[in-house]
């Protein structure tokens, strides 16, 4: 007992060291079978590894997919935003394909017009479908007078381009003008018809087209005649294009042969116009 006691921690490591050695040489890399230990320890820690390593993937994963979606959401603005150029392109390509016939038609009248005309751009128009009575944007400053003609690059017959009438100015201001237009219930305009030289008086109607008269009620008019403007009472210029004649009325109680005309000018689609100065 007194041995034990005096050579008691000699022992201890003594003890250790040979269960060391025993460890050791169980555990050898030449052994082909696991100890019993071994298998306990392995069965043991075995599912704990696979939960951690689990959780581990699990996390990194997360991550991972918090980058992707950050570069989805990056990447899907980027598609977006070109997606609205491509979209703001497409409709300045349409707007050049709607207007082309226009567009050449202005090209060659101001390649061959006498007058002197000034660009204007509408900028508000009265209530209804048709632009009756509408507003430019230019005025005084740009030289615009009350009773100065407006007009509008029109094609006749397929080839020539000439000033159609829209109407007269009414209204100045510094930078903006009020138009009313040949369609205008309380708009008159003398005209002749080219083919005849018979005169007469057209003012708007309700549908858009022109209404009026011959002064002569024998006067041989036909559908399809052309009328221009005869300078007459000196309201608009002399031998702008008006229309053409869609029907002839001749009534034997009145004296006058009445006629409906269809404008030169889509009264539905105005944007520019151009007035004539002096």
């Amino acid at each position: 007992m007194l041995f034990f006691k005096k050579y008691k921690n000699r022992m201890i490591v003594t003890l250790i060291a040979i269960i060391l050695i025993v460890i050791i040489g169980v555990t050898n890399s030449e052994r082909l079978k696991l100890t019993a230990i071994e298998s306990f320890l392995g069965n043991v820690f075995t599912p704990v590894q696979k939960f951690m390593f689990s959780i581990g993937r699990n996390v990194s994963d997360f991550f991972a997919s918090i980058k992707n979606i950050s570069d989805l959401m990056e990447e899907n603005k980027e598609l977006k935003l070109k997606v609205a150029k491509l979209e703001e392109e497409n409709r300045r390509y349409e707007d050049l394909i709607g207007r082309s016939e226009y567009l050449i038609n202005e090209k060659k009248l101001l390649e061959s017009t006498n007058y002197k005309l000034i660009a204007a751009q509408v900028t508000g128009k009265e209530p209804g479908n048709w632009f009756k009575r509408f507003t430019i944007d230019r005025g005084s400053k740009d030289g615009v007078e009350k009773g100065d003609t407006v007009i509008q690059a029109v094609e006749i017959d397929g080839e020539v381009v000439l000033e159609g009438v829209v109407g007269r100015i009414v209204e100045v201001g510094d930078n903006w003008s009020k138009v009313i237009s040949i369609i205008d219930e309380n708009n008159n305009i003398s005209f002749k018809v080219t083919r005849t030289q018979d005169g007469g008086i057209v003012s708007g109607s309700i549908d858009g087209n022109l209404s009026g008269y011959l002064f002569d009620s024998k006067a041989d008019v036909i559908k399809g005649d052309k009328l221009f403007s005869s300078g007459l009472g000196g309201v608009y210029l002399q031998d702008l294009y008006i229309g053409e004649i869609i029907d002839v009325i001749k009534e034997d109680e009145d004296l006058t042969k009445k006629i409906k005309v269809k404008p030169a000018v889509d009264f539905k689609k105005l944007y520019k116009v151009y007035v004539i100065i002096d």
